[in-house]
């Protein structure tokens, strides 16, 4: 192998949450109609939305799991996320091992898992990792096709980030 090409290095198994987990968390408020939640998973290719109180703080789950057990529950126009929720928000640590992670989350019975922050006494979920994440760190072959999860992935900056959304918002208003 010539020496300016490097061999792809084989992947640690001993990983931690924080290694895989993504920063940034979908929310929604209690009020948001299953509609909306529906659309924005399918759109965003996500799992699931932390549902947030009047004040922020993450109170249930809505996955699809729920959404497809919303069928019966009612209207699907009325329903809102509070109506179908799974109440709590399960959360893991970030610094311990993938492999207990993936147990634990078995034995409780979720596919996503938070972590949480406390801010000014209001906890809301800062971090998530789910059962995708654990897929994509077994189907990984080295560690450049896991580069965009965990907290050593590259990030845009607060404003990039705005601006993309603002840019976004524009281009669906039609301005």
């Amino acid at each position: 192998m010539p020496h300016h090409i490097k061999e792809a290095q084989p992947m640690s198994n001993a990983k931690l949450v924080r290694d895989l987990m993504t920063v940034g968390v979908p929310t929604c408020k209690w009020e948001t109609p299953i509609k909306d939640i529906a659309r924005y998973l399918l759109e965003h290719h996500v799992e699931a939305m932390c549902v947030l109180d009047g004040e922020g703080h993450g109170i249930g789950v809505v996955g699809e799991l729920e959404l497809v057990s919303a069928h019966g529950k009612g209207n699907l126009d009325e329903l809102k996320a509070e109506d179908i929720m799974s109440e709590g928000v399960p959360e893991l640590a970030a610094d311990i091992p993938l492999t207990v992670a993936a147990q634990m989350m078995k034995d409780q019975g979720v596919r996503i898992a938070y972590m949480n922050h406390n801010s000014g006494g209001i906890i809301y979920p800062a971090a998530f990792i789910s059962y995708r994440h654990i897929l994509r760190h077994i189907a990984a072959e080295n560690e450049k096709d896991l580069k965009d999860l965990g907290l050593a992935a590259e990030r845009k900056s607060p404003i990039e980030q705005f601006i993309e959304r603002r840019d976004e918002a524009r281009r669906k208003a039609g301005l």
